[in-house]
């Protein structure tokens, strides 16, 4: 059984389009593998930070109580 051949559109290679392949569909396998990502560096939070986060949250809070509870009859 044959499968459709494809051109990949970052670096133009044919490849292959098979059932199992993980990625984009029109990207080869070599294209398609994630890319590692930075690791993530827990840094300690302020209060500062905290206080900020806390009060944004807040806010957030009232505003989707006033969108979900707001009467407009």
């Amino acid at each position: 059984m044959s499968f459709p051949i494809r051109t990949c559109v970052v670096c133009s290679r044919e490849f292959e389009l098979k059932p199992d392949k993980p990625g984009f569909a029109n990207r080869c396998p070599a294209c398609s593998e994630p890319e590692e990502e930075e690791p993530v560096i827990d840094r300690p939070v302020s209060a500062f930070d905290h206080k900020t986060e806390a009060e944004a949250n807040a806010a957030r809070r009232k505003a989707i109580r006033e969108l979900l509870y707001s009467s407009e009859g």
